[in-house]
């Protein structure tokens, strides 16, 4: 089988990408020296997280100089991500870290006063002034997550012969993708973005896609002359899997009312509703988004490098090509052997394994008390912290678990009140939403905003917004406990609980503004497909992305 090359700098995960190339019928050798790199014949660069991170990196380890060379010989090169962003001047994320200089200009962050930040989703890559662009079409999604971009200018990169395609994310039009000659860059993550992706992926590494874009150069008459500002960012529909053990030791996605996993009756056995990684390739056939894995019982007493977890996600990214999340167990601890373990340790276990997103729930909201009992100081050691500055924000999506306090009138308590349209067992007109540790069996005096906030502050990238209240009752999600939320930070937020039956994802895209909706119940049970719901949310003229087949 032929060989692509994959530069080594510990970028965060990377195991999607290789089983992407091994789908595409490539073998991946790795270059871990700057020595190596002259033996490779098509070089891959992947990226995530920070500019200054992997420049830093790169330039620590002398690959900059051989990594040019390996460009200016004419040979295939592919950035991805901070990849793309690593051949720009510079960028504001770390303005006195230089990048490679291959396309002059700097790249700065996204306004966050009107959308959340960081871009992640499913969006658009257009080149109407080259539709063969290295299989880039206009009728495809694909998966992006960064804060930082360049922004696009009318014929200014044309002008230097590089082909472009863009996004948009709000008013914003960014660079989503540059190629010219025997280099190709996306912003966005061709290993996550299904079948789309893996086209990309395959006319680099096979060459069609460098010989297509020679043979149709952009007109400079033309250039971006069908460039339109509109956002392209589509409506995500995740599916999750709770994932424990059951009473036989056998690995299950389950489900739960209020988080009770048993079933009802006198044998009160764990609801066993399938297994893991059977299902999780179910949905995305389905065309799910995302998938997130949620262990709720954190395998205890594992060996940290047996976690079943771990073995669950390398079985799945060889067959899943969209992002998958791994939340439960991420947390400073002990081995079976005594040896520490940083919380950094496992998530880097589990990004070796496949995810690419890394969820903390209990151990937040200790951050959090921690954070606001310092005077909202940063000791840069809390999980969230570690995470993010190692792997970048967009990797560290915190899962919250609060339930509703109802009280008579704002000034009965200090937490953040919300009216609400549905009075308490009293007839109190307001609530506040108390945070819960421990799978929702403890309550902490710490509500959602404080606790947001917080994370926020911290590094985290994303809220995963569950609601105990609404977990299992398939009666909607609780639209002003989201819109409490959104109001409070400037990351996208991803609604969960309640969710059962396709309308519910319509109401809360149209009631609030979430980033994201989370279903999982409804899922597991048969009474509605992923594809379903995204019919239905495009039957309501919302943009969600298509389904694209087998590769």
């Amino acid at each position: 089988m032929p060989k692509v090359y994959l530069l080594d700098y510990v970028a965060g995960n990377v195991r999607s990408l290789v089983n992407a190339i091994e789908k595409c019928g490539y073998v991946v050798e790795w270059i871990r020296s700057p020595e190596d790199v002259p033996k490779a014949e098509k070089l891959i660069l992947p990226g995530v997280g920070h500019f200054g991170h992997c420049l830093s990196q790169l330039s620590a380890a002398g690959f900059l100089p051989a990594i040019r060379a390996h460009i200016d010989a004419g040979k295939p090169f592919m950035g991805i991500c901070v990849g793309l962003q690593a051949l720009f001047s510079s960028s504001a994320e770390d303005a006195d870290c230089p990048g490679i200089c291959l396309i002059p200009g700097s790249l700065d962050r996204f306004d966050d006063s009107v959308k959340a930040v960081p871009h992640i989703g499913w969006n658009n890559a257009s080149c109407p002034t080259n539709p063969t662009l290295y299989g880039l079409s206009p009728d495809s999604k694909y998966y992006y997550v960064h804060s930082y971009k360049y922004p696009y200018v009318k014929g200014e990169l044309e002008s230097h012969g590089w082909a472009v395609a863009t996004g948009t994310y709000g008013t914003e039009t960014f660079v989503g993708a540059v190629a010219k000659g025997n280099v190709l860059a996306t912003q966005f993550h061709p290993e996550k973005s299904g079948v789309a992706g893996l086209r990309v992926i395959r006319s680099f590494l096979d060459g069609s896609g460098a010989k297509a874009l020679a043979e149709h150069l952009p007109q400079k008459s033309n250039i971006a002359a069908e460039l339109v500002p509109k956002d392209g960012l589509t409506r995500r529909v995740i599916a999750c899997l709770d994932v424990r053990t059951n009473d036989q030791g056998d690995l299950v996605v389950t489900k739960g009312d209020q988080y009770d996993v048993r079933e009802k009756g006198s044998d009160r056995n764990v609801r066993n509703l399938g297994k893991p990684v059977e299902m999780a390739k179910k949905y995305y056939e389905q065309g799910a988004d995302e998938v997130t894995f949620l262990n709720i019982t954190s395998f205890r007493d594992c060996p940290v490098a047996d976690l079943p977890m771990l073995e669950i996600l390398r079985r799945t990214s060889e067959t899943v090509f969209v992002p998958l999340t791994i939340g439960g167990g991420i947390r400073d601890t002990v081995d079976v052997d005594g040896t520490k373990v940083s919380a950094l340790e496992i998530a880097t276990m589990y990004f070796k394994s496949g995810a690419d997103k890394v969820s903390i729930g209990s151990d937040a909201v200790i951050a959090a008390e921690e954070y606001y009992n310092a005077g909202k100081t940063l000791f840069g050691n809390t999980a969230i912290e570690q995470i993010s500055k190692a792997y970048g924000n967009q990797a560290v999506v915190v899962s919250i678990d609060p339930k509703r306090v109802y009280v008579p009138k704002q000034e009965a308590t200090r937490h953040a009140t919300l009216k609400t349209k549905f009075p308490g067992p009293k007839g109190e007109e307001y609530c506040w939403y108390a945070c819960t540790i421990k799978g929702g069996r403890e309550t902490r005096d710490l509500d959602v905003v404080e606790l947001t906030q917080a994370v926020e502050a911290m590094g985290a990238g994303e809220i995963l917004l569950n609601c105990i209240d609404k977990d299992g009752t398939n009666s909607g999600f609780d639209l002003e406990l989201i819109n409490q939320v959104k109001g409070a930070v400037r990351i996208p937020v991803i609604a969960s609980s309640g969710a059962g039956n396709p309308g519910h994802f319509d109401e809360v895209f149209r009631e609030t503004t979430t980033d994201a909706a989370l279903g999982a119940g409804m899922f597991h049970r048969g009474e509605y497909t992923v594809q379903q719901v995204k019919d239905y949310l495009a039957g309501k003229n919302l943009v969600v992305r298509k389904f694209e087949g087998e590769f």
